[in-house]
């Protein structure tokens, strides 16, 4: 067929002379090109997705296609590939997203000149006001093929799903008829391939084999942190070529990569806190195997592509097994043998938890936001902060998924109410969460399994094809043995057993707070700011952080302050007075933060450093407000809210205070949004107080 031998020979361009397209890779373009159909492809990772849509894109433009292949590709890993890809084949593709502004105008004269093959945009593009308004209807009336990367996301059964990806229902409802479209994804069970197929329409479903002849599948059973960062520096060397570790939280990456450069390995740390150029550059230095491993959490997940990496290790197990298929799928693509290891750690399920909290808000803090929003002046998502208790970004996913139903709309200045009804799918959530939790017991079953690992994870996708791989190491001989050296083992306990990290002194009230009755706006007084404060470690850190859990989280149980911590109080002290970046007078009291939910801990915690520093106690600020009006708060305007004149300071302190000649250490056992902190310094300061410096066991995060 001369479709066929023409699709071959751009396969040729795109791959190498030796490049042959699979039955399903042809029947996807067939249905594609021949038939304009809508074609939901489900298969491994290096199967070979891009080549179809790239074939496809080809064929497409040589019949006569004046529109452009449109790919809603999830991050700027995937498209900086897919745009290197392209190039090989003689397609000219181009991407809008956030890190390209200044190209949007030339882009789009391109688009409509014909004169761009490929057009790669972000899903969060889709929602973008200038560009849904301005960009999104004319795109969608001139695309010659949609394709939709990573189409798991469309779903919210799927392990990572995204309320943007659901925007493509209005794309697709706009495209012209016969217009052909293609999902792709190598993580979709049966439910998420149905949900996905039904949102796409009449779709011909392509699922292959998800089996991947060249992982070979292990887990290793360490007792601690330390043990598996002692493991990964004496065990790099024999993993094959260069690699990925991932780390379930930013912390953690960043601690495992500071460990092994100490212990001589070249590896670079890679989240998405960290600045785009530096991530770029980290990228760049793994593909060109500058380094031996870059050190990632799941910013890293979709889109990076480099078929040679030789392995894959986690310290910490995904909440899923579709999520750790996913990730363990960036290696061996092009190699006959890639190692695969699972680090897993008591702390993964309060992670887990930690992750699951974000999930979509209770109703009535959902109908709180509808009725704070107004169907004709937008309202952005700082000022609608005082008026809901959720973090930032908690809100911002709840808008997202209101958008998508159709009850607000995002425009220029922020959201609108639509005045559309609006029913909240509890029972549906509620499926979700369940669905959610037995993922996360799925995959402690995967690291204890005495069967096949890979069958395991093929079974947990639903592939009806999956038997025993025969290389894993329950299949096979474990190719690792969990020993690791006294010399590592030392570094890595002294490393992770350093105890301080800094807790940053807050500058700016919330905005939106005089809305709400408190009567505090713009940058706080330097009069009455708290100095920079010190804790002795994250609750995400490898090291400090199962221990401070253990003393301050949910399940804690008040007591005493333990010696192991108050000597690493101690050393916190020690290196903030002597260190490179000291306090810049010593402190001459010591005042604790009053606590309903710890009195113990914290006022013991108080009397050691007193007593250690040698110096007064001069009392405790007291709660003054109703039990739990101090307690945590989802976002920085409500915490505030609830912080103001919720304590006070006593008269016999008040007095204590009067005439100091140096600072009081603010004594208290956890920081999470920093602003109790900042509040009681703020109250301190105004009673008398020359400086406050804050000292807790722990900040959240």
């Amino acid at each position: 067929m001369v479709v066929r031998e023409r699709a071959e020979a751009v396969l040729r361009r795109l791959a190498g002379e030796h490049a042959r397209l699979r039955e399903d890779q042809w029947r996807a373009i067939e249905a594609l090109v021949v038939d304009r159909r809508r074609v939901l492809c489900v298969q491994r990772t290096g199967w070979g997705k891009s080549a179809v849509y790239f074939v496809a894109t080809a064929l497409l433009r040589e019949g006569g296609e004046h529109g452009p292949t449109v790919i809603v590709s999830p991050l700027l890993a995937l498209m900086r590939n897919q745009v290197e890809s392209a190039a090989r084949a003689g397609i000219r593709a181009r991407t809008i997203n956030s890190a390209n502004l200044d190209e949007w105008d030339e882009i789009t004269a391109e688009i409509h000149a014909g004169a761009v093959d490929v057009l790669l945009i972000s899903p969060e593009r889709l929602n973008n006001p200038d560009f849904r308004d301005g960009v999104l209807p004319k795109l969608a009336a001139t695309t010659g093929l949609l394709v939709v990367d990573e189409a798991h996301c469309v779903s919210d059964w799927g392990h990572d799903f995204r309320p943007d990806y659901r925007r493509l229902r209005t794309f697709l409802a706009n495209l012209p008829e016969r217009t052909p479209v293609l999902a792709t994804t190598a993580t979709a069970n049966a439910r998420v391939t149905q949900d996905v197929a039904e949102q796409l329409g009449d779709a011909l479903v392509l699922r292959g084999t998800l089996d991947r002849e060249s992982l070979r599948l292990g887990v290793l059973d360490l007792p601690s942190p330390a043990h598996r960062l002692a493991w990964l520096a004496d065990h790099l060397d024999r993993l094959p070529g260069s690699g990925i570790i991932y780390t379930l939280t930013v912390a953690a990456a960043g601690e495992t990569a500071e460990f092994l450069r100490a212990r001589g390995w070249s590896v670079a740390s890679y989240t998405g806190q960290a600045e785009d150029a530096d991530r770029r550059a980290a990228e760049q230095d793994l593909l060109d195997n500058k380094i031996k491993a870059l050190v990632a959490t799941s910013a890293l997940g979709m889109g990076f592509d480099k078929p040679d990496l030789g392995f894959v290790v986690h310290l910490g197990a995904p909440p899923s097994p579709i999520a750790y298929y996913q990730q363990v799928g960036r290696a061996g693509r092009a190699v006959e043998h890639a190692e695969v290891l699972l680090l897993p750690g008591v702390e993964d399920a309060a992670i887990w938890r930690y992750f699951a909290s974000l999930a979509f808000p209770p109703e009535e803090q959902v109908r709180a936001v509808l009725a704070a929003l107004s169907t004709e002046r937008p309202i952005s998502t700082q000022a609608l902060e005082p008026v809901v208790d959720l973090r930032r970004a908690r809100l911002e996913l709840m808008l997202k998924v209101l958008d998508v139903d159709g009850a607000v709309r995002r425009v220029r200045g922020g959201w609108l109410a639509t005045g559309e009804h609006w029913v909240y799918d509890e029972a549906r959530l509620r499926r979700v969460a369940q669905a959610r939790t037995a993922e996360q017991q799925a995959m402690r079953e995967y690291a204890t399994t005495p069967g096949c690992r890979m069958r395991y994870l093929r079974e947990c996708l639903d592939d009806a094809g999956a038997g025993d791989c025969g290389r894993c190491d329950n299949c096979a001989a474990p190719l690792f043995g969990s020993e690791v050296s006294d010399a590592a083992l030392t570094a890595a306990q002294t490393f992770l057993g350093r105890p301080g990290v800094e807790i940053a002194p807050k500058k700016l009230w919330p905005t939106g707070l005089e809305a709400v009755g408190v009567p505090l706006k713009g940058r706080i007084p330097p009069a009455e700011q708290a100095l920079p404060g010190r804790a002795v470690g994250r609750l995400s850190d490898l090291g400090w952080g199962g221990r401070l859990r253990g003393l301050v989280g949910p399940d804690a149980v008040d007591g005493p302050v333990p010696d192991d911590v108050s000597a690493a109080v101690v050393e916190v002290l020690k290196a903030w007075a002597h260190g490179d970046d000291p306090w810049p007078r010593r402190p001459v009291g010591v005042v604790a933060v009053g606590s309903r939910t710890r009195p113990l801990l914290v006022g013991s915690l108080a009397e050691r450093i007193a007593a250690v520093g040698r110096l007064p106690l001069l009392g405790r600020v007291v709660p003054t407000g109703p039990s739990g009006a101090g307690g945590p708060r989802g976002n920085s305007a409500q915490r505030v809210r609830a912080l103001h004149d919720a304590f006070a300071v006593p008269g016999d302190l008040a007095d204590a205070l009067a005439g100091l000649g140096g600072p009081v250490l603010l004594v208290d056992d956890l920081v999470d949004s920093g602003w109790t902190m900042s509040m009681v310094a703020r109250l301190l300061r105004r009673a008398g107080a020359p400086d406050v410096l804050p000292l807790a066991l722990a900040v959240a995060g």
